[in-house]
């Protein structure tokens, strides 16, 4: 096994909105695309430590020890530094799009400022941005204030309070603080101009101030709530503030095990996470940004028809997502090849995510906007699409790239498309033949109880016809479709609680899924297991889960997609799904432990 210089847990991250950057524990932001978060990168030494670029903040100290923190409700990070010598920090932030500070500037950037809190310390700085991910070294030359990087399609500024050398395709310098005094750089497009001490630190309050002032909005008072609102505000910097869209995580090819190929790109929309996180959003009363991803969802499936039917992914814009293609030149995070951009999963067919679309549909007519006459019409075709293609098999929610098989989850949410457009066209007074899409639900469900349960043990199980587990059926009682305390979903839940979790950890399925290597527990699934635990009232039980599956996050409260055995974290990072599926198992299991909100039976 190769070991990285700096662990997946061993990241913030910053953002704008638009792009985001990822600034390890020792000062490096080794980790960003540019201008927009599906972009090629600039810097990604965090998928190979030779050539993939990196702007270094290294204090020379002597074994300092190491610490991120947020500053409070805010995406602004520090990164400390403490040891005997001294002790300093570096704030790290992209300026938040509501605080422009001079009317008319619009340029966007990184911004660094160090400090030191504590003696006298030398600091040295090192730039090396590699364009197009790392295929292009670009020129440097000097400007006034810093350096320009030049190259075949993107030009980028680097402003510094101190001088830069350009050497070597970087930009580099060493110089030292003292208690009190501050250096900083900014990073950004060639709009970015040079700014002066006092923009940067007006910006620093701005973003700070507009931060705040967002997280502010969060009606939720409960339980874990700290960790509840890092959650949500990691969700919102992969919220698309131009579009409305959702990406799946912030990093592509970050792999599910160390030294195998299970390396897919998430900076892309999915309908199903997207659709779940508006869910989220509602929960904890941020309704914007909920109404926001339903416009855009809207827009989609009023572009599809039959020879464009709806994908289960899109790139961020809404336009088609990119093909997959492989990168020989990286050498991967820990030796993990191949490195992949793109995702080809784009072409698949899963028919849950009608299901998920429909639900965030239903739940944005119940709480926010209501849908369009033109609109209706559309998902009135979305729903005929269901009917007509239930039964089919499909590559199921794990877009596994084997034969395509008959999933229960698949069949459950396409019991929840029509269930949710029922309830709609009730609600609304909407034009359907309700009847129809009535029988056909009551056919699905009739399908997965006759069909879908093992034939010695009863429990339901992946796939017609099998045996074997898959931790989506824990979205069963989630959606409404079986009682949280009915036997067999309780026997269900046993068998998931024996067989496919591990101290906390929840893996999503044991069979074979037609890729080569294993992965990790895939986090989402222990939120969704503490939810159904708190569902059925073990509330005890909800409880421990919860607080291990709390503790798979790293120190700043940020979940990657997966963990391997000794619980440390894998996968695309910050994965959108697990904190939004945090969210709402804290949200329950809080409601819960409210005596007010207890129910009257015992469990």
């Amino acid at each position: 096994m190769v070991k990285p210089d700096r662990a997946i847990s061993e990241h913030g991250i910053v953002g704008d909105m638009e792009t985001a950057a990822l600034v390890a524990q020792d000062g490096t932001l080794d980790y960003l695309c540019w201008p927009a978060l599906d972009s090629p990168t600039v810097f990604a030494e965090l998928l190979d430590e030779k050539r993939g670029g990196a702007f270094s903040i290294a204090p020379q100290l002597v074994e300092p020890r190491r610490l991120q923190l947020y500053v409070p409700e805010t995406n602004v990070l520090i990164t400390r530094w403490m040891a005997d010598g001294g002790s300093a920090e570096v704030l790290d932030l992209m300026p938040h799009p509501d605080a422009r500070v001079h009317p008319g500037n619009t340029a966007r950037c990184i911004l660094r400022r160090i400090s030191v809190t504590r003696g006298t310390i030398l600091f040295k700085i090192r730039c090396a941005p590699c364009f197009d991910y790392a295929r292009e070294i670009p020129n440097i030359s000097t400007i006034d204030g810093g350096v320009k990087f030049t190259g075949k399609d993107l030009t980028m500024h680097l402003f510094a309070s101190i001088p830069l050398t350009a050497n070597d395709g970087a930009a580099e310098a060493t110089f030292e603080l003292s208690v009190g005094k501050t250096a900083w750089f900014t990073l950004g497009g060639e709009d970015l101009t040079i700014p002066d001490d006092a923009m940067l630190s007006a910006e620093i309050v701005e973003t700070t101030a507009a931060w705040r002032s967002w997280a502010g909005k969060a009606t939720y008072r409960g339980r874990w709530r700290e960790q509840v609102l890092r959650s949500a505000l990691a969700l919102k910097l992969l919220s698309s503030r131009q579009h409305g869209s959702i990406a799946a995580a912030a990093t592509f090819s970050l792999p599910e095990a160390i030294g195998g190929g299970r390396n897919w790109d998430y900076r892309a929309t999915w309908i199903r996470d997207a659709s779940f996180t508006v869910y989220a959003f509602m929960r904890l009363g941020f309704l914007e940004e909920a109404q926001h991803f339903g416009r855009w969802a809207g827009q989609r499936v009023m572009a599809s028809d039959a020879d464009h039917p709806l994908r289960i992914m899109y790139a961020i814009d809404g336009s088609e997502a990119k093909d997959e293609e492989e990168l020989p030149h990286l050498s991967g995070y820990a030796g993990s090849r191949p490195v992949r951009i793109g995702n080809g999963a784009s072409v698949q067919t899963q028919l849950d995510i009608f299901g998920e679309l429909m639900d965030s549909v239903y739940l944005s007519n119940k709480y926010g906007e209501a849908i369009s006459h033109n609109g209706w019409e559309h998902v009135r075709n979305l729903v005929e699409y269901v009917i007509e293609h239930w039964q089919k098999p499909d590559a199921g929610i794990w877009e596994m790239r084997s034969e395509p098989r008959h999933f229960l989850h698949s069949r459950l949410m396409c019991w929840v498309a029509l269930d949710r457009a029922i309830r709609l066209a009730k609600k609304r007074s909407l034009p359907a033949p309700i009847v129809r899409w009535a029988e056909c639900r009551d056919a699905i469900n009739a399908d997965v109880w006759e069909n879908f349960r093992h034939p010695e043990d009863g429990y339901f199980v992946q796939e017609r016809g099998g045996k074997e587990l898959d931790a989506a059926l824990l979205m069963m009682p989630l959606v409404r479709f079986v009682s949280s305390t009915d036997p067999v979903w309780l026997k269900t839940l046993d068998a998931i609680g024996e067989q496919l979790s591990d101290d906390g950890l929840v893996y999503r399925y044991r069979v074979t899924d037609g890729l080569e290597g294993d992965e990790g527990a895939f986090t989402t699934c222990t939120f969704w297991y503490a939810e159904c635990l708190a569902r059925a009232g073990r509330l005890d039980a909800a409880q421990l889960t919860l607080a291990k599956g709390m503790r798979y996050s790293n120190t700043l409260g940020l979940f990657a997609e997966e963990q391997d055995v000794r619980g440390r974290q894998l996968g695309n990072f910050p994965q959108a799904l697990t904190h939004l599926a945090f969210i709402s198992a804290a949200f329950f299991t809080d409601r819960r432990l409210d005596p007010s909100h207890r129910p009257n039976w015992q469990p």
